[in-house]
């Protein structure tokens, strides 16, 4: 797999600047990534349990940041690439693997820079929500072109619903403060129904969603309430 040396426009410049700030604290579990690490173990087991065997897998995490989701599945064994346009974010992620004695294939850059159809499986988890909206269905096609036929495509997001508006962006970034302010914009929450528009025009097959759910004890469980957080996996046909 190669760049195609064309460099495309899914990644917003100001998008990346958010994320390249964040790159420091982004693996302190009650930094401004705290969401992030208590909802990985469950969005994770989801996904794995879609994957099936992770050991040798060749798995794709686009939008990787600093390897949360990248370092999950190397620890299980999978052969990972990690893909961001934020290079602060990266260099934290090698400097996080390196620490924990993990090979994981970190890349500058975004999906339609890359050539296709190698990977078992693409991971974009909360990626889509920063992808311009005239971008999507360039996004979207990117992912189906990178995974083997026959392979995996999983995204994470937000729904577009007035109760996502009161947590994930007014409870989370103004009252809580888990989140720096103007980190998620919630006019660009896309929702299931249009993200699986999205994923069936790339020539994908979708086959299952699912919630994400805070626990009153703590971290997320997976739930078929898709008010807020969801998931959703798709599979090119193959």
């Amino acid at each position: 797999m190669t760049e195609t040396g064309n460099r495309g426009t899914t990644a917003a410049p100001g998008e990346i600047a958010k994320f390249d700030a964040l790159a420091q604290d982004w693996w302190d579990p009650r930094g401004p990534m705290a969401p992030l690490h208590a909802m990985n173990p469950a969005r994770m087991g989801w996904a794995a349990a879609r994957l099936g065997r992770l050991e040798g897998l060749r798995v794709l995490d686009v939008g990787c940041g600093a390897g949360l989701a990248s370092e999950w599945l190397a620890r299980r064994g999978a052969t990972v690439t990690g893909l961001d346009a934020a290079g602060a974010a990266l260099e934290a992620a090698r400097r996080h693997a390196a620490e924990g004695g993990l090979t994981i294939n970190y890349m500058d850059g975004r999906p339609e820079d890359l050539e296709g159809g190698s990977f078992d499986a693409v991971l974009a988890l909360e990626v889509v929500e920063h992808v311009p909206p005239a971008e999507r269905a360039l996004f979207c096609a990117s992912l189906a072109r990178l995974v083997r036929p026959g392979g995996a495509v999983i995204l994470s997001t937000l729904n577009r619903t007035p109760r996502a508006w009161v947590t994930a962006k007014l409870g989370a970034e103004y009252l809580l403060r888990w989140l720096p302010r103007g980190t998620h914009d919630w006019r660009l929450f896309p929702r299931p129904a249009e993200l699986a528009g999205l994923l069936r025009g790339a020539g994908l097959v979708v086959e299952d969603t699912a919630g994400l759910s805070p626990r009153l004890g703590g971290g997320f469980a997976v739930t078929r309430d898709m008010a807020v957080n969801y998931m959703m996996a798709a599979r090119r046909p193959g």
